[in-house]
C-alpha cells in the first residue's frame, strides 16, 4: 500500500510541474470588468476542455494550460458574444486580456453546454462527466468529487454546510426527503448534469416573498441515452465467512420519460450494508415539514422504550431486506401525481461488553453501587413500512393546490439476555442475569394540503394544514432477581421478578396557518401570517407481574397506571416586514401566542394558558454575488408532549422507572446565529462557518433517586439556566486535480441536573459542563489517468467536567481510500480506517478496518465481475464511549468478521 501510495505521489508531482499559468481581466467595450464570465481552455489537439474558470469580482481569470501546447481560450459572458483568442505556450506563463462586446444572441449556451461547471444566479450546474475518473459506480461516487459538495458515511448530501433537502431525477422528486437512496443507488453512468438549486422553491410565485435560504435541492439530469429507456443493473453475489455463507442479491431499475418514471430498488443480503436502517425510518420525514407556528417547539416525540442503536454496518450479525419503488405520472401538463413505497426488514444480532462507573455513589451507604459490568446478547427483527401519494395541480399560474398523504408503520421485536455484574463501595459483588423482551406496532399517517393563490402582483396568499394521526403501543418485559423499586410499584416480592408493561400513545394533531403576502415593491414585502396548532393525546399504560407459581396478577396500585388525556393549543398572529437596501436584506417581526397546555389525569385537570410575543429577524449582506453574512435572532417558547407528564410509572429499561410531572411548564430560549458562506469559482475555493449561542430558561430536566443501579427520576423545569455556544467551519479548495479540505467543530455547554443526594436528604443541583471538539482534514486528488487515492487524518476531543469530575476522551482517526486502473478493464480500489480511543494519555482500545475490491468489465462490455474482500484484518470489536452525569461509560460491540464475495452485474 504504501508504495502504491508513492508512486500516485510522484506521478502526480511530475505532471502538476509540466504546466503554466494563463491570467488576464475581462472586459466589455467600455472598459467595465466582468464578474463571473465562463472561462474555457480547450486543447486544439485533443479537442478537450483542459482548464476552466470564472471571472472574480474585478474580471480576474487564470487558467491551468500544459506546456508547449495550442489553445483556443474562450470567454462568454450573458448578453455578451463569446470571445476567443489563440494562445500557444511555452515554458513561462501568460497574461492576455478579453474584452467582449454586447450582443443579444445570447450565444453564450454554446460555451455553457462545455463548461464543467456553471453558476446562473442561485444555480451550480456541473457536468459530471468533467469529474469522472472512470472509477464511479453510483452518484455518491461522483458528488464527492464535485467542488463545494460533500457526502458523509450515511449518504446525506451536504452544499456549502447545508444539508440538501431532496434529490430530483429530470426535475420529478426521487423517494422524498431521503437523499441516502439516491447517493447509494443511482448509477454513475447515467448521469449528465447535476444541478444544484439554492434558494429552491417549491411554489414559484412564493420564491420572491419566502426565505428559502436553507433550502438546497440536488436536479440530476440524465445522459441522452437513459431516457425513454429502461436502465440500472441487476447484481448477485456469494461469498464465504469464518463459519457461514455470505450472500447478496441487489437489482435496481429505472425509468424516465416526460409523461411517468419509475424507479425500483431492491436489496437483499447478510454481509453488513444496511440499504435503510431504523434510524432511516425514523427521520424520514417524506417531504413533510415540521407544522407549528413561529417561534413554538411541540413535537411528537417517540414513546418506545428504546432499542439499541445499530452502530453503522458494524454488528455481529446483519441480514436486510429492502424494496422501494418510486413514481411520478403527470395526466396533464399542469398536474403531477407521484408517490412511493418502502418495505424493510432486518434480522440483528448484537454482542455487547460495558462497564459503567458511577459519578457520585452515596458514601453513607456501603452498599451504594460504584461500577457496573454488563455482557449483553441482543436479538433484533424489524419489519419497517412507509407509503406516500402526492398530487400537484396548477390551475394556471397564479393558482397551485398540492395534496399528500403519508404512512408508516413498523413491526419490531428485541430480546435481550444480559449480566449485570456489580461491585458496591465496600467491594460486596452481586451477578444478576437479566432477560429483556421489547416490541411493538407503531404507525401513523400524515396528511398535508396546500394551496397558493396570487390575486395579483402585489397580493399572495397561501394557505397550509398538516394533520398527523399517530399509534404507538410498546411493550416491555423484564425477568430479573433483584428490583429494587417494587414496592413503589405494588409488585409481590418473588425470587424471580417477571414484570411486564403495556403502553399505548395515540396523536391526533393539526397544524394550519394562513399567510398573506402584500408586494409593497421588488424590495419589500409585508408578511401577515394567522395559524394555530391543536394537538390531543391519550396515554394509558398499566402494570402486570408473573408470580413464581405461574399465575398473572395485575398491578392495581395508581402509581404504576396511566389514564392520562393532554391537549395543547397555540392561537398566534404574526406581522414581518422584509426590505432590501444596498447589499443588505432585512427581514424582522414578531408573532404573538396564545397558548393553552392541559392535562386530565387522577381524576383531576392542570391548565397551563398563558401569552407570549416572541421576536425574530435576520439580517443578510451579499458581500458577492457567491458570498454571504447572516445574523439571525430568535425566541422560541418550547413544550413537552404527553410522555413527559403522564404522573404514573412506566420503564425505561429494566433498572429505569421515570414518573412525568403534570405541572411541567414551557422553557423559553434566546438563539442567536451568525454564519458566513462563500463560493468562490474565480480560486476553486468555498467556505462556510457559523457560530451559534442558545440559553435555554426554565429548561425541562431529569431529577433521580439511586438505589443501587436502579433509578427512579421525574422531571422538573430547572431553575438553573442552561447555555451552549458553537461553531463549525469548513474550507475546501480545489487546485488543479486536488481537492483539500478542512474542518471543525467545538462546542461548550453548561447544564443543570438535578439528583437526589443521600446525605442531605434533598434535590441537589449538579452542574455539568462539557466542551467537544472535532477536527477533519482530506486531501483528495481526480485524475484520468493516474491512481487517486483520499486521504485524510479526525480527530475529536470530549471533555466532560461533571461536579468536579473531569474525564478527557480522544478519539484519532486516519484514513485512506485509493483506486486506480490496473489495466483499461481492471479496476482495484481499497480503503483503511485506523482507530485509537484513549482517555487522557491511555489507550483504552484501537482498531482498524481494511476493505477492498477487484472489478473487471471488459470495454462496453454490460457484464461486471467483482471480488470484494472486507474486514481483511479480522477486526473482532470496535469501542464506543460516552460521559453523562450519572455514569462514564465504555462499551465494546462485536462485528462481523472476514468474509470475501464474488460479485456479478448485468447493466441494462
Amino acid at each position: 500500500m504504501k508504495q502504491i501510495l508513492l508512486l500516485a505521489i510522484i506521478l502526480i508531482a511530475s505532471h502538476t510541474s509540466a504546466q503554466i499559468k494563463l491570467s488576464g481581466v475581462v472586459k466589455d467595450d467600455s472598459g467595465n470588468k466582468l464578474e463571473m464570465a465562463n472561462m474555457i481552455a480547450i486543447n486544439q489537439q485533443t479537442k478537450k476542455i483542459d482548464s476552466y474558470g470564472f471571472t472574480d469580482a474585478f474580471g480576474n481569470y487564470k487558467l491551468n494550460l500544459n506546456k508547449n501546447a495550442n489553445y483556443i481560450i474562450k470567454a462568454s459572458y450573458v448578453g455578451m458574444k463569446t470571445g476567443e483568442i489563440l494562445i500557444s505556450t511555452k515554458e513561462t506563463d501568460i497574461k492576455k486580456d478579453i474584452v467582449l462586446t454586447f450582443d443579444n444572441t445570447l450565444d453564450e449556451v454554446e460555451i455553457v453546454s462545455k463548461m464543467p461547471v456553471t453558476v446562473k444566479g442561485d444555480t451550480i450546474v456541473y457536468n459530471a462527466d468533467s469529474f469522472k475518473s472512470g472509477t464511479e459506480k453510483k452518484l455518491g461516487d461522483v458528488l464527492k468529487k464535485l467542488p463545494g459538495v460533500e457526502v458523509n458515511d450515511e449518504g446525506e448530501i451536504q452544499v456549502e454546510g447545508k444539508t440538501v433537502s431532496k434529490v430530483m431525477v429530470e426535475g420529478k422528486d426521487f423517494f422524498d426527503g431521503d437523499s441516502k437512496l439516491a447517493t447509494k443507488n443511482i448509477p454513475a453512468n447515467a448521469i449528465d448534469k447535476v444541478q444544484v438549486l439554492k434558494n429552491h422553491s417549491e411554489v414559484r410565485q412564493m420564491s420572491s416573498v419566502t426565505d428559502n435560504e436553507d433550502n438546497i435541492v440536488i436536479n440530476l439530469k440524465l445522459k441522452e441515452g437513459k431516457k425513454n429507456f429502461w436502465f440500472g443493473e441487476v447484481s448477485a453475489g456469494i461469498g464465504m465467512a469464518t463459519d457461514d455463507t455470505r450472500y447478496i442479491v441487489h437489482p435496481k431499475l429505472f425509468y424516465y420519460s416526460p409523461k411517468y418514471s419509475l424507479n425500483l430498488i431492491t436489496d437483499f443480503n447478510n454481509i453488513g450494508e444496511v440499504p435503510f436502517t431504523r434510524r432511516d425510518y425514523f427521520k424520514f420525514t417524506g417531504g413533510f415539514r415540521g407544522g407549528g407556528g413561529r417561534g413554538t417547539g411541540f413535537n411528537v416525540a417517540s414513546s418506545d422504550i428504546g432499542f439499541l442503536t445499530l452502530r453503522n454496518n458494524r454488528a455481529k450479525e446483519i441480514e436486510s431486506r429492502f424494496g422501494a419503488l418510486n413514481f411520478s405520472y403527470s395526466p396533464k401538463k399542469n398536474w403531477d401525481l407521484s408517490g412511493f413505497a418502502i418495505y424493510s426488514g432486518s434480522d440483528t444480532d448484537l454482542e455487547e461488553n460495558t462497564v459503567r462507573n458511577y459519578l457520585n455513589p452515596d458514601e453513607n451507604n456501603p452498599q451504594s453501587i460504584a461500577t457496573e459490568t454488563t455482557q449483553s446478547i441482543t436479538s433484533q427483527q424489524s419489519d419497517l413500512g412507509l407509503i406516500k401519494l402526492s398530487s400537484s395541480y396548477k390551475a394556471n399560474a397564479d393558482n397551485q393546490f398540492d395534496y399528500d398523504v403519508f404512512a408508516k408503520i413498523s413491526d419490531q421485536s428485541e430480546t435481550q439476555l444480559l449480566t449485570s455484574n456489580r461491585t458496591t463501595i465496600d467491594g460486596t459483588f452481586t451477578s444478576i442475569p437479566i432477560n429483556q423482551l421489547t416490541s411493538q406496532n407503531p404507525y401513523s399517517i400524515n396528511q398535508n394540503l396546500n394551496y397558493y393563490y396570487t390575486l395579483n402582483d402585489n397580493n399572495i396568499f397561501a394557505f397550509e394544514a398538516q394533520h398527523l394521526w399517530q399509534n404507538e403501543d410498546p411493550f416491555y418485559n423484564a425477568q430479573l432477581a433483584q428490583l429494587s423499586f417494587f414496592n413503589q410499584l405494588g409488585l409481590t416480592n418473588q425470587s424471580l421478578f417477571d414484570v411486564s408493561q403495556n403502553k399505548r400513545v395515540k396523536t391526533n394533531k393539526l397544524d394550519a396557518k394562513l399567510d398573506y403576502f402584500y408586494v409593497i415593491n421588488s424590495k419589500s414585502n409585508l408578511n401577515l401570517t394567522l395559524g394555530t396548532t391543536v394537538s390531543n393525546q391519550q396515554f394509558n399504560s398499566d402494570v402486570f407481574q408473573v408470580l413464581d407459581n405461574g399465575d398473572q396478577t395485575n398491578i392495581n396500585n395508581p402509581n404504576a397506571i396511566n389514564d392520562v388525556e393532554y391537549t395543547f393549543d397555540d392561537y398566534y398572529a404574526g406581522l414581518h416586514y422584509k426590505f432590501i437596501t444596498g447589499i443588505f436584506t432585512f427581514n424582522q417581526g414578531i408573532t404573538a401566542h396564545k397558548y393553552a397546555a392541559v392535562n386530565t389525569q387522577l381524576g383531576s385537570v392542570f391548565d397551563n394558558s398563558f401569552t407570549k410575543i416572541l421576536p425574530d429577524a435576520s439580517i443578510k449582506v451579499a458581500l458577492k454575488k457567491t458570498e454571504t453574512l447572516r445574523l439571525n435572532y430568535s425566541q422560541q417558547v418550547s413544550f413537552t408532549d404527553i410522555n413527559r407528564v403522564a404522573e404514573g410509572f412506566v420503564f425505561n429499561n429494566y433498572n429505569r422507572l421515570y414518573s412525568g410531572n403534570r405541572e411541567l411548564e414551557s422553557s423559553l430560549s434566546h438563539n442567536v446565529n451568525l454564519s458566513y458562506f462563500s463560493f468562490n469559482m474565480f480560486n476553486y475555493t468555498n467556505v462556510f462557518a457559523s457560530v451559534n449561542y442558545s440559553k435555554l430558561i426554565d429548561a425541562v430536566k431529569g431529577a433521580t433517586v439511586f438505589s443501587g443501579v436502579d433509578q427512579v427520576s421525574s422531571s422538573i423545569n430547572s431553575a438553573f439556566p442552561d447555555e451552549t455556544i458553537s461553531a463549525n467551519a469548513n474550507f475546501q479548495k480545489s487546485y488543479r486535480k486536488f481537492k483539500v479540505t478542512l474542518g471543525g467543530n467545538l462546542a461548550y455547554s453548561v447544564s443543570n441536573n438535578l439528583f437526589f443526594s443521600g446525605q442531605t436528604g434533598q434535590n441537589e443541583n449538579r452542574e455539568s459542563n462539557s466542551l467537544t471538539q472535532s477536527y477533519r482534514t482530506r486531501f483528495s486528488t481526480n485524475f484520468r489517468e493516474f491512481p487517486n487515492f483520499d486521504v485524510g487524518y479526525n480527530v475529536s476531543i470530549n471533555k466532560y467536567d461533571q461536579g468536579g469530575i473531569v474525564n478527557t476522551f480522544t478519539t484519532h482517526s486516519p484514513f485512506i481510500n485509493f483506486d486506480t486502473f490496473i489495466t483499461d478493464d481492471l479496476v482495484f480500489n481499497t480503503s483503511y480506517t485506523y482507530n485509537n480511543f484513549r482517555n487522557q494519555s491511555t489507550t483504552l482500545n484501537d482498531y482498524s478496518f481494511w476493505d477492498a475490491d477487484l472489478t473487471y468489465q471488459k470495454g462496453d462490455s454490460k457484464w461486471e465481475y467483482k471480488i470484494k474482500a472486507t474486514n481483511l484484518l479480522n477486526t473482532k470489536s470496535l469501542n464506543q464511549d460516552d460521559s453523562n452525569t450519572i455514569f462514564n461509560s465504555s462499551s465494546v460491540y462485536i462485528v462481523q468478521p472476514r468474509f470475501v464475495t464474488f460479485n456479478i452485474t448485468y447493466n441494462l
